[in-house]
């Protein structure tokens, strides 16, 4: 490794890179390695880097360092296009702040309770993000101040731009000091970015992934039709012995109804759409990342700021309404720089898709359905379980203590415990399915911190 690759040559506090070395920061990714020295020098930065690039960390530490925990005041703001990368950007910067005492990031995005959001604004918060509709609306109302605002972030500014944020994006920022640093990161680089750059930024440094490579992902098509598309899935899975998949579709009546007919082939699935609840979404994210549902049928809603490792196949169920769009979707089996397989289904109707396929990819593989070979021996699994638990973060439970419950109190060992999510008013925990059951008899009966709580298999 490159001693200038390491986080340990960036001018930060002892102590900060005590945090990001537990968190398995190591080496810098390239967006990381040309954005930071100028991010931590306070200067403005346009990053382009698809998602799995390492892009959270690139702008997270910057806001972190130079935040004064002392004066509870707004200092950042990041904006994102959705929910869950919002909610997923709100966690980053909490792991990498957790060396600094009583940081409180506050995410604010439509589709939650308004007024909870409010009495939280009254609270005060040191850093907030959220999607741009819901902070307008609390700018609007009045119930925050963003006179202290030093940093802001635009993530993922293309797909904010695409979903018409544009305006929205415009009003917020008449609202900050004008001077501030500002970040602005996005997967393609437009004329509409450009545009929106010349407005946010001043003087800003412009870094590129230059090691991008759309041949890193294998992509197979296959043509057929419409009713025969479901029955194709199962044998896509074996063939290429699958164990985490993302199927696309392009509506949330199609992803209904393909959970459905998989459910009646014996098949564990998840669905995410925008109809879901909040608290369903995240639950439906934390099961399919903590690995204990095999299978996620999405709509796009999922294919950009999904951050989820270690997906091997990607499906297209329907061919993505756009170029840029099945880019992002297929990339979800790719993150880090890791390889994997993208399959998408056509039929005779998706012609002119395909060769707008074509034009733009050279690595494209056109294959016969007849020709899959159905391994019906496969079946798909999960290696883990979750356990829900009626306390979190409101009742002072931690990762650590239901790892210790888990460990010395139940007697698990380490590597039966998976990803331990620990939300304000619950938790979640991954466990091997081998031990579930002891698991869940040893945290009914036993305590947490002390305490009892209501523990569900779910």
């Amino acid at each position: 490794m490159k001693e200038d690759e390491k986080f340990s040559k960036l001018k930060l506090p002892e102590e900060f890179l005590k945090n990001l070395e537990s968190l398995g920061f190591d080496k810098m990714t390239e967006i990381q390695a040309k954005s930071l020295p100028s991010l931590l020098d306070e200067k403005d930065v346009i990053a382009q880097a698809k998602t799995g690039s390492g892009k959270t960390v690139a702008f997270s530490i910057p806001i972190v360092q130079k935040l004064d925990v002392k004066r509870f005041r707004i200092q950042s703001i990041v904006l994102a296009p959705t929910r869950e990368l919002a909610n997923q950007i709100a966690i980053e910067i909490r792991k990498l702040s957790r060396h600094i005492h009583n940081v409180k990031v506050l995410t604010l995005c439509g589709g939650v309770a308004y007024r909870p959001q409010v009495s939280s604004l009254f609270h005060g918060a040191h850093i907030i993000v959220g999607t741009p509709g819901r902070i307008l609306k609390h700018i609007n109302e009045e119930n925050i101040n963003l006179n202290e605002v030093n940093t802001l972030v635009l993530d993922e500014a293309d797909k904010m731009l695409d979903m018409g944020f544009l305006e929205d994006i415009g009003l917020i920022i008449d609202t900050l000091p004008k001077n501030r640093q500002s970040m602005l990161f996005s997967a393609t680089y437009q004329e509409n970015i450009d545009n929106l750059a010349k407005f946010v930024t001043k003087n800003p440094l412009n870094v590129k992934n230059e090691n991008e490579e759309k041949t890193i992902i294998d992509q197979k098509l296959y043509e057929t039709n419409q009713d025969a598309k479901t029955s194709i899935i199962p044998s896509l899975i074996s063939s290429n012995k699958a164990k985490s998949v993302i199927i696309f579709c392009n509506t949330k009546i199609q992803c209904d109804a393909l959970s459905d007919d998989l459910y009646d082939l014996g098949l564990d699935v998840l669905t995410l759409h925008s109809d879901l609840e909040q608290k369903q979404r995240d639950e439906t994210i934390i099961f399919f990342s903590n690995k204990s549902y095999p299978i996620l049928i999405a709509t796009d809603v999922a294919s950009r700021g999904l951050h989820i490792d270690d997906i091997d196949l990607v499906i297209n169920y329907d061919i993505a309404r756009d170029l840029e769009t099945h880019t992002h979707r297929i990339g979800r089996t790719a993150r880090a720089g890791k390889g994997g397989l993208a399959i998408s289904l056509f039929t005779i109707d998706d012609e002119d898709k395909i060769e707008d396929l074509k034009a733009d990819f050279d690595n494209l593989q056109f294959e016969r359905v007849e020709h899959l070979d159905d391994d019906l021996s496969y079946k798909i699994d999960s290696d883990y379980r979750t356990l829900f638990i009626n306390g979190g973060k409101k009742q002072k439970v931690r990762a650590g203590d239901i790892l210790g419950a888990l460990t010395a109190g139940v007697g698990l060992a380490k590597d039966d415990i998976g990803k331990i999510n620990s939300l304000d008013f619950c938790s979640y925990v991954a466990v091997k399915k081998e031990v579930v059951k002891k698991a869940l008899d040893g945290l009914s009966n036993g305590r947490i911190k002390g305490k009892y709580f209501k523990i569900y298999e779910k």
